[in-house]
């Protein structure tokens, strides 16, 4: 079969042959009808040789729905032809943190080599994957593949962010989305469909800016150093009671601290490396809660999975075919891609 993988610390990822997967026990083996591209995979890709915690090859993408093709012995919960969605930060699966769906969390995984698709295990830029257990895939239930697949990470990180925050969206609040791209666009739309707050997006791409104000932004920013004067003008000098961003370099950060309302929450999503200064007198109002979350539980995915098909989410995409792969990280690392770039593997 055909997949891409990151061969080689420094070079572009490339089209390979490989042999089909077997699922040994518990296993499901996944024809991939969809897999998305992200940001993230761009961060491993740009890892030095002495910093990559990851076995080469290795096959990309840690957004992936499929059908089930075959099962491994002792594997059930599922049956061939079944569409599916991955959910991708696998754990333990025996702890309690993962008896409660919380799987991101789970204080196992590291040390028992266990490590998400894409991310260390092989992933879905692939016309097959394995999956190692039935319970990380979720029933798309007639929602389109080329829309789900953005969903399991695109659509639950954000679900998962916001989260902590939705008892202080109440009517009259206001939530800041700074970076508008595959994550933050579909940030806004969950936050049009799970709270009354008033949605300010910020970016620095005109045409991400207009892509949020499509699909729900009240008010549209350039993210510059004037952009926390704006926010606090438009909340008359309160500031916001949720900010996100899904950049997080000093910059946006910086911004991020001087919106965000006294007893608010900042929340880190982006992977940029800047960092956020916490504690009394440290720059942010008192009683700010900030938090840098990872992905999000397995029922958090269903709820988004729902969403979509409830026609409250969808995801802005560009497809490719596998060969094109290659080409669209480029793209991708460019800025040139609005919303997700998804890859069609049979398509």
């Amino acid at each position: 079969m055909k997949a891409v993988q990151y061969l080689t610390v420094g070079r572009a990822p490339e089209v390979v042959e490989i042999p089909v997967p077997e699922p040994g026990p518990g296993q499901v083996l996944l024809k991939v009808t969809a897999a998305g591209l992200c940001h993230s995979d761009l961060a491993v890709m740009g890892w030095p040789a002495e910093q990559f915690p990851y076995p080469l090859p290795l096959t990309l993408g840690h957004e992936g729905v499929g059908t089930v093709a075959a099962l491994g012995r002792g594997a059930g919960g599922v049956a061939e032809g079944d569409e599916v969605a991955v959910y991708g930060p696998w754990g333990c699966g025996r702890c309690r943190v993962c008896a409660e769906g919380r799987e991101n969390c789970c204080p196992h995984a590291p040390a028992l080599g266990i490590m998400p698709p894409g991310l260390g295990s092989p992933g879905a830029l692939a016309e097959y994957m394995l999956v190692d257990s039935p319970r990380h895939l979720v029933p798309l239930n007639g929602l389109d593949p080329v829309q789900a697949a953005p969903l399991t990470d695109a659509g639950l990180t954000p679900y998962h962010a916001l989260s902590r925050s939705l008892p202080k969206l109440v009517p009259g609040s206001t939530a800041v989305v700074i970076g508008v791209g595959g994550l933050g666009h579909l940030t806004v739309q969950l936050l049009r469909a799970l709270t009354p707050a008033r949605v300010i997006a910020l970016d620095v791409n005109k045409e991400k800016l207009e892509l949020a104000g499509t699909v729900g932004a009240h008010e549209t920013l350039l993210s510059d150093s004037g952009a926390a004067t704006r926010v606090r003008a438009l909340t008359g000098g309160v500031g916001a009671q949720a900010v996100l961003d899904f950049v997080g370099v000093e910059a946006t950060l910086a911004v991020a601290a001087a919106s965000v309302a006294t007893g608010g929450d900042v929340t880190v999503v982006g992977i940029g490396g800047g960092t956020l200064a916490v504690g009394f007198g440290g720059g942010l109002p008192f009683e700010v809660s900030a938090c840098a979350p990872y992905w999000g539980s397995v029922p958090e995915l269903f709820d988004v999975v729902e969403l979509a098909r409830q026609g409250l989410v969808s995801c802005h995409v560009e497809t490719f075919s596998l060969e094109e792969a290659p080409l669209a990280y480029e793209r991708l690392h460019a800025g040139e891609i609005t919303g997700r770039a998804v890859v069609l593997p049979h398509g």
